[in-house]
């Protein structure tokens, strides 16, 4: 007797393409090979003491739920964060603690649209963009990008030519992941044009907005046009090196968005206490952290960059922020060649771990040659990665 069927939500949410190749990576650890892990954008950075030292002075006798929109510790940390960063129009209540950046994602999805509604979105993007709209019942509607011009937008007509009666929203990601790039004021001064004739949400995902190497990152919330027309995504993640701590928050000026939001929230209870009550310690530390994090980063790319650069039929450009990129490999196809690195090669007791690139992109056949590279690892082992990844490349070509 077969079983009952799941769900078509269920059946259509993809596998993540950043973790999918992980069964071969523990295989490939088992063998003794040393994988260099460049597919998911986990920092090697140490996490600011702060947040230990906040977990250890915990005295409580009883661990509790938080308010659903967020210990107010927190929400006010994160307030005068903004404010220090040129957004001191927001306001506490303009804040909801979000488990993760991820779930103020899905939130805001839901708050927005409804089953069947479109949301606009600039391929190659996070792939969980696409399963969290599986999950709120939306169709992503692709608006392709190039690696020629460093992924930057195309002009107004392409993307108002995908605009239907069905849209609802645009996902805005500056700095990108995958690709780096950031949007610069033109770019920006389109997205409100657009919002505002078509009267859209942007759904703005800034969690790496301190990592801008070569020009500061705009917020969408500094345009005050926007103001009821942004949902600004954040989190500690990336920012701090406190990816497992799993706290975000959304931040938008419409009044409706964050009751609608809140009434989420309230479902799921409340975010993590313990961890809400050490990131509020990490953040009133002020900026020395990542001021000096910021500067790392910026030489792991240029050391990256250039290595990859020199490997015959490689071709990336340099990123303007984050610490992703999109690099195009002289190989038939990037998830089978991705897959074989794990399976069938080693250099130097070790291989490398890429995030293969059709899994960024929707529309058909995009991606085949590209594959993401997070370079959260120190340089030296950067530098190790990129002449595993040459040898690897060469060999696969052999074959």
């Amino acid at each position: 007797m077969s079983a009952p069927p799941i769900s078509e939500r269920g059946r259509l949410t993809p596998e993540s393409s950043i973790r999918k190749l992980e069964f071969y990576a523990e295989d490939a650890q088992s063998r003794g090979a040393t994988v260099y892990r460049l597919n998911i954008g986990q920092p090697d950075i140490p996490t600011p003491s702060e947040f230990t030292d906040a977990l250890s002075k915990f005295k409580e006798n009883v661990l509790a739920y938080s308010r659903s929109n967020g210990v107010v510790s927190l929400i006010e940390s994160m307030k005068a964060y903004y404010h220090r960063n040129g957004l001191d129009h927001i306001e506490s209540k303009d804040i909801m603690i979000t488990t993760g950046g991820s779930e103020g994602i899905l939130f805001s999805l839901n708050a927005i649209t409804s089953p069947g509604d479109e949301v606009i979105v600039f391929e190659p993007f996070y792939p969980n963009y696409r399963s969290f709209a599986c999950m709120a019942g939306v169709r992503l509607v692709p608006v392709s990008t190039s690696p020629e011009t460093g992924y930057h937008l195309p002009d107004q007509k392409m993307v108002e030519e995908k605009i239907t009666s069905k849209t609802k929203a645009i996902i805005i990601n500056s700095p990108n992941n995958p690709t780096g790039m950031i949007l610069n004021r033109d770019e920006i001064e389109m997205m409100q044009d657009i919002a505002l004739r078509h009267n859209l949400f942007l759904l703005s995902d800034e969690v790496y907005r301190e990592f801008a190497f070569d020009e500061a990152n705009i917020s969408l919330l500094s345009y005050p046009k926007l103001s009821q027309h942004v949902i600004m995504i954040d989190s500690v993640s990336k920012r701090y090196s406190l990816c497992g701590a799993r706290i975000g928050c959304i931040v938008s000026k419409n009044e409706e968005v964050i009751h609608t939001v809140l009434k989420f929230g309230q479902a799921r209870l409340s975010s993590p206490t313990l961890e809400q009550i050490a990131a509020t310690s990490v953040i009133e530390s002020g900026d020395r952290y990542f001021r000096q994090i910021v500067q790392e980063y910026k030489d792991r790319r240029d050391t990256l960059v250039d290595g990859l650069n020199q490997i015959p039929g490689v071709y990336c450009k340099k990123p303007e922020g984050a610490f992703y990129l999109m690099v195009t490999l002289p190989v038939a196809h990037a998830e089978t060649f991705c897959r074989w690195l794990l399976t069938d090669f080693e250099e130097e007791g070790g291989t490398v771990m890429l995030a293969p690139g059709p899994g960024f992109y929707l529309t058909p056949d995009k991606g085949l040659h590209e594959a993401r590279i997070a370079y959260v690892l120190n340089i030296e082992n950067l530098r190790k990665s990129i002449r595993i990844l040459k040898k690897g490349i060469l060999l696969y070509n052999q074959s």
